[in-house]
């Protein structure tokens, strides 16, 4: 049996990183990276610091309209699937790589496999809302997070092919975040790439990535969130997307920012590290949002809705409003309740993936 693999975002990365230790213990694995994340720190240090196989196709499509980069996408990997005739596709989550890669597939008649299934924001706005749909709609095999994604598909007549297995991103978290303690505050620090805002090692802080469309396309937006930022009781740890660095760089000299440590973005393990210890994570990205619920430090999420509804029992995730007064009466006011459930598996639901793969796909 052959799967080809198609990532092209560093959530992607991270989740291949878990399933791909997994399928290749089965059967052969092609990795296709569609280069929707192309800057080095985005993507290549990924690869090496999670010990992902090299890719074996890199379309290097970059950044572009959502028109422009799907079409490059769905070009290069139709010509690679028609070269490798692969059993299955395999996507993750809701790109612009995810829903290429999985009309490809479709229109050669190859059996799409979506990872993280049935996720619904319920706000069609959002390209990712789009690609979630339309990927689960022409997907054979879907493998849901929770219950409520599994519910979801349910409401949308796709009852074949479903499984709740957990999250992926539970097991990479669980296996990577043994690693982080090998290096000291200290280190982690001094390792940081500043854009401004340097200073040395401090003992509390709030970390925050703001990237989604809806923000960084907004510089009023953006001027708002920062300007929250240079009032809180800590400093601010602010890794910057190349689309967030050039929006953040228009205010600074108005803003003239102290409290936020804008950085360059940083690797998965030193990401654990900021996250695991942080005081509270304020951002507008699903994955860490999750990644927060399992490491329990509690979120504020930058956004009207999120697709992790399950994190905001007990205000372990709450969402704000984009203003300044909400943003800091929700990162410095709300009560966490002291239970938390485990909503996200034990991780082992790479292990469950493949079985569930493997034992109905040799019988198909």
């Amino acid at each position: 049996m052959k799967i080809v693999t198609v990532v092209g975002a560093r959530p992607q990365f991270i989740k291949a990183a878990a399933v791909s230790r997994k399928i290749r213990e089965y059967c052969e694995e092609i990795l296709i990276h569609t280069g929707q994340h192309y800057d080095s720190n985005m993507s290549e240090l990924f690869f090496q610091e999670l010990h992902i196989p090299s890719p074996d196709y890199n379309l290097g499509v970059g950044s572009g309209t959502h028109g422009k980069q799907t079409a490059e996408m769905l070009q290069g990997i139709e010509e690679i699937l028609m070269k490798e005739k692969p059993d299955y596709l395999m996507v993750y989550g809701d790109t612009n790589s995810t829903i290429a890669g999985a009309l490809a597939a479709s229109k050669l008649l190859i059996p799409v496999i979506h990872v993280e299934a049935g996720l619904r924001s319920f706000n069609m706005a959002m390209p990712e809302e789009q690609n979630r749909i339309l990927t689960d709609h022409i997907s054979k095999y879907l493998f849901c997070s929770t219950d409520t994604a599994v519910e979801n598909l349910h409401r949308e007549g796709i009852t074949e092919g479903v499984y709740n297995i957990g999250d992926v991103m539970c097991d990479a978290v669980m296996y990577y975040s043994r690693l982080i303690d090998e290096k000291s505050r200290e280190q982690y620090f001094a390792d940081l790439k500043y854009i401004f805002g340097e200073r040395g090692a401090v003992e509390r802080w709030y970390l925050s990535t703001v990237h989604r469309a809806e923000n960084t396309d907004d510089v009023s937006k953006i001027k708002t969130i920062l300007s929250s930022y240079e009032k809180l009781d800590a400093p601010v740890i602010l890794p910057a997307h190349p689309r967030t660095r050039k929006m953040i760089q228009q205010v600074n000299d108005e803003l003239q920012l102290k409290n936020t440590i804008c950085v360059e973005p940083i690797g998965y393990l030193e990401m654990l590290y900021f996250t695991k210890n942080a005081v509270k994570v304020v951002t507008d990205s699903g994955g860490l949002q999750k990644e927060a619920y399992i490491l329990g430090t509690p979120c504020v999420t930058l956004r009207e809705q999120t697709e992790w509804v399950e994190t905001l029992n007990g205000n372990h995730n709450i969402l704000a409003h984009i203003n300044e007064a909400d943003i800091l009466d929700k990162i410095l006011n709300t009560r966490v309740s002291d239970q938390k459930e485990n909503y996200y598996g034990n991780g082992d639901a790479a292990e469950k993936l493949c079985s569930i793969i493997f034992s109905e796909g040799n019988h198909e």
